[in-house]
């Protein structure tokens, strides 16, 4: 007989194979473009499944977005963690890796934020929370990096290091949203050379 602790290890996977499988087919065509048919061939889970975790579409889409942002947060975390490398160049490497990933083709690296901030922000207020919860965990991350780096004098600003860091979290966001439109990299070099600025003290 399955012990308690084995079926709640399964039923975490299980659920946590649901959400990732999702997570690839929304990061491409976005939540109302997926169907709950098609979650559930991607993943070979029955119907029955999905309901056993998740009460409804929305609940199922606040799920995922806080499956998300525990995943890149942990990734963020690893990112800029080494204190002996200058925060300013630790931030640098994060631009760096959300180009790379918005520019890539596998869905699997796309941010969320960009792709589903204003699809569901107007349709589901707990989807909506979970974005903001979410992107409110990155900036803090980012502020605090840009408190080391006004500490290790790679950083010259005198703006508010958590206003600095919403800044220039919207304007990545933007820049990431005005790539999808021009189909070009060029306001990310943009966004690029903004950031530069600011974290100049310019």
């Amino acid at each position: 007989m399955m012990s308690t602790a084995a079926k709640s290890d399964k039923a975490t996977d299980v659920k946590s194979h649901i959400l990732d499988t999702a997570q690839r087919l929304i990061a491409a065509r976005g939540f109302s473009g997926v169907g709950l048919n098609e979650i559930l061939a991607g993943a070979s889970v029955p119907k029955g499944s999905f309901y056993y975790y998740f009460s409804s579409k929305e609940a199922f889409g606040r799920d995922l977005l806080e499956h998300y942002f525990s995943k890149y947060l942990n990734e963020l975390d690893a990112l800029l963690a080494d204190e002996d490398v200058p925060a300013r160049s630790r931030l640098a490497a994060y631009w760096r890796f959300w180009k790379d990933n918005q520019e890539s083709e596998d869905p699997c690296g796309k941010c969320l934020a960009v792709k589903l901030g204003a699809e569901v922000s107007d349709i589901s207020e707990d989807m909506r929370i979970a974005l903001k919860n979410g992107t409110s965990a990155i900036i803090g991350r980012l502020s605090k990096v840009i408190k080391q780096g006004l500490v290790d004098g790679s950083i010259k600003s005198t703006r508010n290091p958590y206003d600095l860091a919403e800044t220039l979290y919207q304007l990545w966001l933007g820049a990431s949203i005005m790539t999808k439109i021009a189909r070009n990299p060029s306001p990310f070099d943009a966004a690029m050379a903004a950031t530069d600025q600011m974290l100049s003290g310019n």
